[in-house]
């Protein structure tokens, strides 16, 4: 399974953006990072207009047709937009650097709410929810840069409309 964009672009991307790969790190952890990476924004696929190009057979959320911006701006579709690949590479790197940390395992019944360890006792916030889709959002991170580059790609959310 591929994930978007290349290695060497993603090298570049972070180069740029003044990111410092972890000593050591080979060609195949950057490729296992983009996979993981790619994962975290076709998690955001039902928010995405348009529908996969390829189908259902297609392995990754891009491209797609019918898809436009936010200012309805029409997105070819055979094009993956820079900015969908960028924030792949974003996802990669939190990946590569913190293996899991965006993709948390939740267990509902294992949530901890107080933890001590030796002098220092901490209590985390805790959702009186026993919904299993409330818990998991409350586990997921949210890194605001890859939202902040996604969103021209998203489809707004309304709030329940009011009928008069």
């Amino acid at each position: 399974m591929a994930g978007y964009g290349t290695d060497a672009d993603f090298s570049d991307y972070v180069d740029a953006a003044g990111y410092v790969f972890p000593d050591g790190t080979t060609d195949a952890q950057k490729t296992r990072a983009r996979q993981r990476g790619s994962l975290v924004i076709d998690r955001y696929e039902p928010r995405f207009n348009g529908h996969r190009t390829g189908g259902y057979v297609q392995e990754r959320a891009w491209p797609r047709t019918g898809a436009s911006t936010y200012y309805g701006e029409a997105i070819p579709p055979s094009e993956v937009p820079v900015p969908i690949i960028n924030a792949s590479y974003e996802a990669a790197f939190l990946e590569l650097t913190n293996p899991g940390s965006l993709s948390p395992v939740v267990t509902a019944t294992s949530t901890v709410k107080r933890e001590k360890v030796g002098q220092l006792e901490v209590e985390y916030a805790a959702s009186s929810s026993t919904d299993i889709g409330d818990l998991i959002a409350l586990a997921t991170p949210v890194a605001t840069t890859i939202e902040g580059i996604l969103w021209p790609f998203l489809t707004p959310v309304w709030p329940g409309a009011l009928v008069v």
